[in-house]
Order: structure tokens, then sequence, then C-alpha cells
């Protein structure tokens, strides 16, 4: 099994190409092609909840597939949807049901909701990402984690948007090395206590990024190592020395690394 670190710079090194290449798998392009022929024929809710294939599609594409079962809830989402500041999806700290319910806004957009970019190839390409990081997951869960965090980081801006998502907080706990214990705390501490110690604004910085996701996937390797490829890591960061190699620059990144550039 490939080592995390070097799994996720395989797939992130050319994202383009990892893309591509799931989209052409069977699966892919047969759930794909469905999508695109029908989503247009949706004139409401009742449309789209009607064609679990379709509605099956688009739950997996915004991330909420676990979630296809509760329709009853998801209805209600797509019924109230976003304009209201007290409506469910804009109420909810996991974001995944605000941008599904504005991409499929029914509420403000009635029958032309499915006529849009954003109901049609938008969900395509967000469908096609979620296959690629649920396949990288299969081999290796830390670069499914870091493949899902290096999407969602330019768009965070609290702590408390980490603490609503537990793919979010596992990357942030990892890489700062905080226990997982420490999630049964006060919530405002524990947005308190990642704050200090992370500058969520850098993650906006391609290079501050890149540092956070090598700190992350070197760690995560170390706690849960694949065909040992972890003790490397562990002995370099420690001072020793290992048959099996890391780079020199990932080396100087994990020693300086400091969260935000502080």
């Amino acid at each position: 099994m490939v080592d995390t670190l070097t799994g996720y710079r395989m797939i992130a090194s050319n994202m383009t190409r990892s893309l591509a290449r799931v989209s052409k798998e069977p699966v892919v392009e047969r759930e794909t092609a469905y999508y695109l022929e029908n989503i247009g024929k949706v004139k409401s809710i009742d449309d789209f909840m009607a064609d679990d294939r379709l509605y099956r599609y688009a739950m997996k594409a915004h991330g909420l597939e676990d979630m296809a079962y509760a329709k009853a809830f998801v209805r209600k989402i797509l019924t109230e949807g976003t304009s209201d500041d007290s409506s469910l999806a804009n109420t909810l700290t996991d974001k995944r049901y605000r941008d599904f319910a504005t991409t499929f806004d029914f509420a403000a957009l009635g029958d032309k909701t499915t006529a849009s970019d954003k109901a049609r190839q938008g969900v395509v390409d967000k469908y096609v990402r979620q296959t690629l990081e649920e396949e990288a997951g299969d081999q290796n869960e830390g670069v499914r984690l870091a493949l899902y965090f290096e999407r969602k980081a330019k768009g965070l801006t609290n702590a408390y948007e980490i603490l609503g998502d537990r793919a979010l907080l596992t990357v942030v706990q990892t890489a700062l090395g905080i226990p997982s214990a420490v999630s049964y705390a006060d919530i405002d501490k524990q947005a308190q206590r990642i704050e200090q110690r992370l500058d969520i604004k850098s993650l906006s910085d391609p290079k501050e990024l890149a540092k956070f996701m090598t700190r992350f996937t070197a760690l995560y390797e170390m706690n849960n190592p694949s065909m040992g490829s972890a003790s490397s890591v562990a002995s370099l960061l420690l001072g020793g020395t290992s048959s099996v190699g890391i780079s020199t620059d990932i080396l100087t990144t994990l020693q300086s690394f400091k969260p935000g550039g502080r």
C-alpha cells in the first residue's frame, strides 16, 4: 500500500488527470449519462424525489449519500430553500446541506431550477470529485481526508465550521496534535483552541495549505502505518535513520511547520 503522503501527492499533483480518469470509469459514465439525460425533465421537488436514481446521484455529488434515506428531512431543506436565514439549510452547521439547497433551489427558481449549469455540469463535476475521494479512501482513509480538506479549505472562515464537520476536524486534530478526547469539551473552548493554533485564513494561500497537508499526511501515516512506512517518517522526525527514505524538503517542512505561519 502506498503511504498517505505519497498517495495524496500522486492524486493532487495532477487533479485534472485524476478526475478525467474517474469520469471514464464505466459506472461513473453510465450514472452521469443518465443524470444529464433526465435532470432537465425535473420541474419540482416531487419530480426530483420521485426519481431515486437522479436523487441519489445528486446526494452523492454533495457528499450526502449516507443521508439519502432521510427523504422527509431533505424535502424540508429543499422546500424552505436558503433565502430565509432561519431556514433549516441555513441553521445547520454542516454546509453541505446549504450547498445542496443552493444547487437545487426549487424554493426560489421553481421549474427553472434544473436548467442551470450549476444543477447540471456543476453536479456532475462534484459527483466525479466525490467518487475520486471515495475510491482513494478505499485504499487509504488518510488520502481521502486530505483530498476532502484540500477541497474545503478555501471556504473555511472559522473554527466552528471545522467542528461541525467530522472529517475536517479529524484532519485539524491530527495536524495540530489535538487529542480526539478534546471533542467532549465545551464547543467554544474547542473553537478557541483551534483558532489559537491555526490561522484559518492562511489556508487560502496555496503554499500554506500545501505545508498543512504535508504535516497532516505525514502525521496520519505515523498514527496509521501503511506497510511500516510510518516508522521511517517517525524516525526521521525524531532524528533517527531508516532505510525507507523521505525527501529532504518534506522533512524540512514538517520540522519547521508553524500553523498559519505563527
